[in-house]
């Protein structure tokens, strides 16, 4: 059967002339999902008895069970949630002075095999729904009771290789009548699928971009990212340079700091020179250091020293700060770890 939670409204209204219902009870069925966050059909109770019973009859609500959770010390919880098919995923959630941020999988595994990322430990299984993705937000949000401002979808597997569902989430997730999180509040993380940075530039989403770069040549990045052997950098570059003029929207380009390998001044010179002129933004992150990695974390007086360097030369530049990293959940460390 399938999960209500995979639509976006347009489409809900469209299942339902299909069962021969009126198309305005999806927008009933959306506030009940999403607003009151119920668990069931049953508890729709504005909707006829005769709707619900066929709303049974067609569609699941998809509902995870939690399999794990862990407290960092600085108030980071990790979830490892059941799909109720024998796969499980893990979402982070993160609190910050502006509100609480969600670290959301798109992907069950990941195809990419970066060398930095926990991530590529774990055999790609399948892609992850559009309600898969939602329901992170909405399990999230029942268990602590506290509401979710921004979204990442940096968590487990690549988001642009599972392009349809996680825009369709995005739609939800935007929805006013929906989870009615704003479209500047969403954060959509690719390691640089170059067609579908073109294709998401049109889909009128306002969201931001986040790119894995983490290199300034493709010597150096193909060696931590296989994906730059099919789009290097200078089509990479070329699709955020289109994104930006076609959104308007500033890019955010992470880059994780790697000892003696991408984090000296030549580094940060390089950096400047590819990224000049864009509206942009560097997120440095100090790597974390994986199970089997070969990357360590460049030291805090030379991270300090390559954000320096970047803000002197008209590059914005932040250092990303560390969250939940006692409890594996900071920044490439997600790998669905088992019981």
């Amino acid at each position: 059967m399938k999960n209500i939670k995979d639509y976006d409204l347009n489409e809900l209204k469209e299942e339902l002339i299909n069962i021969n219902e009126k198309p305005y009870r999806a927008e009933q069925i959306f506030k009940w999902l999403y607003q009151e966050k119920v668990k069931s059909f049953d508890e729709m109770t504005n909707l006829s008895k005769e709707l619900r019973e066929k709303l049974k009859q067609n569609y699941t609500i998809c509902n995870f069970k939690i399999l794990k959770k862990q407290e960092s010390k600085d108030g980071t919880i990790k979830y490892l949630f059941d799909l109720l098919d024998g796969n499980a995923i893990e979402t982070v959630l993160m609190s910050y002075h502006h509100g609480y941020s969600i670290c959301v999988s798109s992907q069950i595994g990941c195809k990419m095999g970066c060398k930095f990322c926990a991530s590529t430990g774990i055999a790609f299984a399948r892609n992850l729904t559009s309600g898969e993705i939602v329901e992170q937000i909405l399990a999230v949000e029942q268990d602590t009771n506290l509401r979710v401002s921004n979204v990442v979808y940096m968590g487990i597997g690549e988001p642009l290789n599972n392009y349809e569902n996680v825009v369709n989430s995005i739609r939800i997730i935007n929805n006013p009548k929906g989870l009615n999180i704003g479209a500047r509040h969403i954060s959509v993380s690719t390691s640089g699928l170059v067609p579908n940075i073109y294709k998401l530039a049109e889909e009128n989403i306002q969201c931001t971009l986040s790119i894995s770069l983490h290199a300034t040549n493709n010597k150096k990045r193909s060696s931590m990212m296989p994906v730059n052997n099919m789009y290097p950098i200078e089509e990479l570059i070329k699709a955020c340079k289109e994104y930006i003029a076609k959104t308007n929207r500033r890019i955010s380009f992470e880059y994780a700091l790697a000892k003696d390998n991408n984090d000296n001044l030549e580094d940060a010179k390089e950096l400047v020179k590819l990224l000049n002129g864009m509206l942009c933004h560097v997120n440095l992150i100090p790597i974390n250091k994986i199970e089997n990695g070969k990357f360590n974390k460049s030291s805090n007086e030379n991270i300090i020293k390559f954000r320096d360097y970047l803000n002197e030369h008209g590059i914005v530049a932040t250092i990303r700060r560390e969250l939940g990293s006692d409890i594996d959940a900071a920044c490439g460390q997600l790998r669905r770890k088992n019981l």
